[in-house]
Parts: C-alpha cells; structure tokens; sequence
C-alpha cells in the first residue's frame, strides 16, 4: 500500500448545511458537483479530495450502524504559514459557523495551532508548525 490518503469523507447530517459551510463559508471548490448525486465532492490541493456524505449512507455503505456520539478519535488538520494565518483561517471557520474549540495559541510542542468543529462536530485543527512544512 501506498503511504497515501486521497479522500476523506465526513459523514454529514444534513447535506446541504455542511455543503453551505464548506463551499460558501470556508470557500472549498466542489468538484463536478451534482446536487442529485446525495454526496459533495471538494478539490483540495495535493491531488485530494474532501466529500461529504449523508451519515446513514456512509455508514450502510461501510456495514455499520450510523449511531455514536462524542469524540471519535480523529481530527482533520489544515496547516498554514503563519500564526497569523491561523487566526485569519479560523476567523473564518467561526465566521462561516463553526464552533470554536479552541481559541489559537502557542502550542506546547513549538508550534500554533487552534480546533473547532464543523457543523456535524468533526474537528478541524488549524495549525502553524515552524518544523515541519506542510503549508
């Protein structure tokens, strides 16, 4: 196996919410976007995707059941440039209806980093890291 993620896919509760929140509020480009497909597709850089899909049909499609609540063990993270750019990015998650998590600040590892959560609760961390690039 490659050492390589080319999609995630966020089970979403209500569709056109989250599609609102990341295509208008956080600006992600869709990708042959089909408002009849039941599922949202968003290029991001690197040759990656980010869908969204109803949380039922995710979790039919994997074999589970949709149910659980609560931290589930995994954020997403977006690094950036700067500390600055950590505020501004998420200023902009709030502005576009997030729930801030935590506020930015320094981090005890060396970097920035701040997290809120998207309208179904899935974490997003924003983070500056001066080690590592990842911008």
């Amino acid at each position: 196996m490659k050492a390589k993620v080319s999609l995630i896919t966020l089970g979403v509760a209500d569709l056109d919410r989250s599609l609102r929140f990341y295509r208008d509020g956080l600006g992600l480009p869709t990708e042959n976007h089909d408002p009849e497909a039941g599922v949202v597709f968003f290029r991001l850089e690197g040759n990656m995707l980010l869908a969204i899909w109803p949380r039922e049909e995710l979790a039919a499609d994997a074999g589970i059941s949709p149910e659980g609540s609560g931290f589930c063990g995994i954020s997403l993270a977006h690094n950036v440039p700067s500390k600055e750019a950590v505020d501004a990015v998420f200023a902009e998650a709030i502005a576009a209806g997030a729930q801030p998590l935590k506020q930015p600040g320094d981090a005890f590892w060396g970097g920035y980093t701040a997290y809120f959560a998207d309208p179904d609760g899935h974490l997003w961390e924003v983070a500056w890291n001066p080690d590592i690039d990842l911008t």
